[in-house]
């Protein structure tokens, strides 16, 4: 642990299109070597394809794709007497949202459809729908927090 002052948290401007300050961490983290419009190109095409897909709008499966995706609890390795338990500890509300870009971004990129435009918009309405490799992270570690309950009383 640092023992200077806590980092600022930057402020990140909304995505021109939508407005929304989530959509711009998404197209953050997508981007490769600061090819930010081409970053905006994947996710608002993603956009388009999922609402030809479905009724609704890109932009509300995206974020009802990342509620689903989002954990509550997660593993937090400590050490107690020569032993390292993974202890469950609940997750900040700005912690389970960049860990869900996170996972639901690695899970886009392991897909096999052509295009990342494609493969993010098939994650996301595995997502939405309850499904797909990102909630089955979230699921995995839901499980393990369960099954670690025990170590709950090594909390710091």
């Amino acid at each position: 642990m640092g023992r200077r002052r806590a980092a600022e948290k930057r402020e990140v401007l909304p995505d021109p299109r939508f407005g929304n300050v989530v959509v711009t961490k998404f197209v953050n983290a997508v981007m490769y070597e600061g090819k930010k419009s081409i970053a905006e190109k994947i996710l608002h095409g993603a956009f388009d394809h999922i609402q030809k897909k479905t009724s609704k709008t890109g932009l509300s499966v995206f974020e009802e794709a990342l509620a689903n995706v989002r954990p509550t609890v997660e593993l937090k390795s400590r050490r107690v007497g020569g032993a390292t338990y993974q202890i469950p500890v609940e997750v900040r509300h700005d912690r389970a949202q960049a860990l869900a870009i996170r996972w639901l971004i690695i899970n886009a990129r392991k897909r096999s459809e052509k295009t990342m435009t494609l493969k993010l918009a098939g994650e996301l309405l595995d997502a939405y729908n309850g499904r797909g490799g990102a909630v089955k992270k979230r699921d995995d570690i839901h499980k393990m927090a369960e099954a670690n309950k025990a170590f709950a009383h090594y909390r710091w």
